[in-house]
Parts: structure tokens; C-alpha cells; sequence
């Protein structure tokens, strides 16, 4: 099957977003500073009732974006041909601009697991992954995003860091990036390394979507929970990534201990903030420039 290009350089700007849960429903339906959600494709998959619905009406509000945590792009098996076609009709659904999933494995020999495995650095997977990723753009004719994850362990065949790696994937399959900007400092906490500098080393063209969420800390280490509120270290590292790049949505994750919905939008407004300071300064940018062309 010959490679097409599917231009993550034209996906919409959607502005902020936020990770759906059914907790905030009534909310999000009436709310006036969500530009768009993002939801996890497989709790509606194959479904319909009630589930099914909420996406339906809040379709009608804003841009769905579907992020995906099943995919394990990175396994040696081959795709799940069931969950291919069930992801395929939700799309044909919902028209999505893109699809995003992780750079990890999830399963081995058809057993699923529920954690995000890191992968081996080495040119070998590098050659695999990019197949695969070309072949999920043929299929879905969508620009396919991956996203970078926190990792707790690491191979000793790994002899690429993990920026040169997530570089080289992404310039060979030529996809679009998510960049979780919390995972790059989790990592860079518990692995030893300069978060700026790693940013700094990575094709920021290419990110088209930014995930934003919070930590737990521990004596050992920390862990990427999505449980807490966003740390300053993480906010500023966000803000240093949005000077230099050009990512057509940001968006807050929370997954765990749910906080009230004005808790939430203070987070919200907080990352309307940074957004706006570096968007609306383009904005002036490209105005004056075109003014000085004309």
C-alpha cells in the first residue's frame, strides 16, 4: 500500500480543550470556555445508549477529538482487526480531525494490559513503528498523532535518548505529534534530565495537540496520575513550549480524583492565559506583516 500524505500541517485550530468525563456533562453543556473535548474512543466503541448520546449532543457544541489507549502501536502483534473497524465506524461517526494514540506497546500475543510499556530505543523498533504508523494513516486517511508517555523503567538495548527517538519516528512515518508536557517532566524529574533542553531537541513543528495535567509525588519518584492540580514547574514549562511552537490545541487532562467543576475551571482559565498571551501576539505578528507586504 503506497504512503499518502494525510497533512497534520492543515489540522483546524481548536483552541482549549479538555479530557471529557460524564461528570462534567451538564456543565459542558453549557459552558462558555471549552473550545473542544477530547474523549477515549474505546468506552464507545461498539456502544450505544446512554454513553453514546452524551458525545451525540455535545457533538452538536464542539469538535470531538478521539484519543485512543488500545492501539499499541508498538507491539509485534499485528493490529486487532476488531478494533480497527470499530474505531473506523467512529470515526465515520463523529469525522474527527485527527487520532492520537501512544508511542508504547500494550500488548503481547493478544493479552491486553492495562499500563502504557515503554519501548526499546533501538533503530529496529524505530523501522517497525514507522510502518505501522503509515499504515494507520492509509487505512483512516487522518492525520495519526503519537504522543509521548511517562516511562518508570528503561532496556538496556536503548541506545538512542528518548527525544532523538520520538524525532527520528516522527520525521520517517511524518505524522503529527502530541506532546504531553506533563510525561516530559515526570520523566525528567525521575530520569535525570533538563526538561528545557529536551523540548529544545525535539521537531516542535510537528506537535499538532498539548496534554496538561498533574502529578503525585513520591519519596521514590513521581507518577503521571492526571490525579492532582497542575504544578507550577509544569505550567511554566508549557509556556516556554508555546513560545516556539505552534500546536493547534491544548488541552487539560484529569482522569483521577475529580475535582468540582469551578476547582477545574480555574485551571482552564489559568491555561486560557498562557494561551492567549502567545496566540494573540502571532495574531499581531501575521496582521503587521501582511499589512507591510501589501
Amino acid at each position: 500500500m503506497n504512503h499518502i500524505d494525510y497533512g497534520f500541517q492543515n489540522c483546524p485550530v481548536l483552541g482549549l480543550g479538555l479530557g471529557f468525563r460524564h461528570k462534567y456533562f451538564e456543565e459542558l453543556l453549557g459552558s462558555s470556555f471549552i473550545d473542544w473535548l477530547e474523549y477515549t474512543p474505546e468506552n464507545y466503541m461498539g456502544y450505544g445508549g446512554h454513553s453514546k448520546n452524551y458525545l451525540k449532543r455535545l457533538q452538536k457544541l464542539y469538535p470531538l477529538v478521539p484519543h485512543g489507549v488500545s492501539l499499541s502501536i508498538g507491539s509485534i502483534d499485528e493490529f486487532n482487526e476488531d478494533y480497527l473497524a470499530k474505531l473506523e465506524e467512529l470515526f465515520e461517526e463523529f469525522n474527527p480531525p485527527w487520532f492520537s494514540d501512544h508511542l508504547c506497546f500494550s500488548s503481547v500475543l493478544g493479552n491486553y494490559s492495562n499500563d502504557l510499556i515503554p519501548l526499546p530505543r533501538t533503530q529496529e523498533t524505530i523501522e517497525h513503528i514507522v510502518k505501522r504508523i503509515k499504515f494507520l494513516q492509509d487505512r483512516f486517511q487522518k492525520p495519526i498523532l503519537i504522543e509521548n508517555i511517562s516511562f518508570y523503567m528503561d532496556y538496556p538495548e536503548s541506545h538512542l535518548d528518548d527525544s532523538e527517538f520520538i524525532s527520528v519516528i516522527l520525521e520517517k512515518a511524518d505524522c503529527g505529534f502530541l506532546l504531553d508536557v506533563n510525561n516530559v517532566y515526570v520523566n525528567s524529574q525521575n530520569h535525570k534530565f533538563n526538561p528545557y533542553e529536551y523540548l529544545d531537541n525535539l521537531p516542535l513543528n510537528r506537535v499538532v495537540q498539548v496534554h496538561i495535567a498533574g502529578h503525585t509525588e513520591y519519596p521514590d519518584g513521581i507518577i503521571d496520575t492526571h490525579g492532582n492540580t497542575i504544578k507550577n514547574e509544569v505550567w511554566d514549562l508549557l509556556d516556554y513550549l508555546l513560545r516556539q511552537s505552534n500546536p493547534c490545541g491544548v488541552m487539560i487532562e484529569r482522569d483521577l480524583n475529580l475535582p468540582s467543576w469551578s476547582e477545574l475551571a480555574e485551571e482552564v482559565i489559568k491555561l486560557k492565559g498562557i494561551w492567549d498571551k502567545h496566540y494573540k501576539k502571532r495574531f499581531i505578528q501575521r496582521t503587521l506583516t501582511e499589512k507591510i507586504s501589501s
